[in-house]
């Protein structure tokens, strides 16, 4: 599927697409590559939505915790990188009330409103290539310690009824994301690619409930996620994903041989 047929699928069934993006470096805030230019093509085909619902790798909690300020910080969650990086600001509304409609909708989970975190650079460094304007509000909704993995997935499930409502599920995080194995590299080392792999063949065969037993890949599986933060996002937005949707992948690469930058769309 070309790009410019989200808005035309999206006009089609009402329903807000629902996306995947492995984010990589901060450094891809502000570098114009392969992977930023993609997502600002992305964001220009994208319907544009009333309200993202954001789900990065960098926020767990105890219990399920959604932000709930008028106006989120941004939030400078890493260290080393140039000043440039620390000067980007973005500036996006929030939803105070959004959780209150949330907990209406999905009675059977409790959720937690926060005060206290923003936007961190997994939702802003890639939102800021999305949607540049920051004109879209945006809330986080945190990863649970206490889910386990199905209850991650089962959560997206419940979360798919909010696309649709014109609200766009957002999951930040890498398929393939071991920062100890990274090496000035080109391509994917062979169990990263394998893994990737992997998700993306379950994913086109609509196996995608299989990705909460990913250890079933074997030695492959566990060496690409060796903690779960950055798999988690993917699960809820594979969870959102309706029967009908179509599957589209974009940035299907490797960066220092052990993150994978894949996207997936949902539409």
């Amino acid at each position: 599927m070309e790009l410019q047929q989200l808005k035309k699928r999206y006009e089609s069934n009402g329903r807000m697409p629902a996306i995947f993006l492995g984010h990589g470096s901060p450094m891809n805030a502000i570098e114009n590559n392969e992977f930023s230019n993609a997502w600002s093509l992305l964001g220009e085909a994208l319907p544009k939505p009333k309200l993202i619902l954001c789900i990065s790798a960098h926020w767990e909690t105890k219990g399920i915790h959604v932000t709930a300020m008028e106006n989120p910080r941004t939030i400078y969650d890493f260290y080393g990188f140039p000043q440039a990086l620390y000067n980007m600001k973005y500036p996006a509304k929030g939803n105070p009330g959004f959780i209150n409609y949330l907990q209406e909708k999905l009675p059977e989970y409790v959720f937690n409103a926060d005060l206290a975190w923003g936007l961190d650079h997994g939702a802003w460094a890639v939102l800021s290539s999305l949607f540049p304007a920051a004109d879209i509000p945006v809330v986080q909704l945190s990863l649970s310690r206490d889910l386990s993995m199905e209850q991650h997935y089962n959560l997206g499930k419940s979360l798919a009824l909010l696309r649709d409502e014109d609200i766009l599920i957002v999951g930040s995080g890498n398929i393939v994301h071991n920062l100890g194995m990274m090496q000035n590299v080109q391509e994917g080392f062979p169990w990263a690619v394998e893994f990737d792999m992997y998700v993306a063949n379950l994913l086109k065969s609509g196996s995608e409930a299989r990705l909460v037993n990913y250890l079933d890949a074997g030695k492959a599986a566990s060496v690409s996620v060796p903690t779960s933060e950055h798999f988690l996002p993917l699960l809820y937005v594979a969870g959102a994903r309706n029967p009908e949707d179509e599957l589209f992948f974009i940035n299907e690469g490797y960066v220092y041989g052990s993150l994978s930058m894949r996207s997936v769309i949902y539409t």
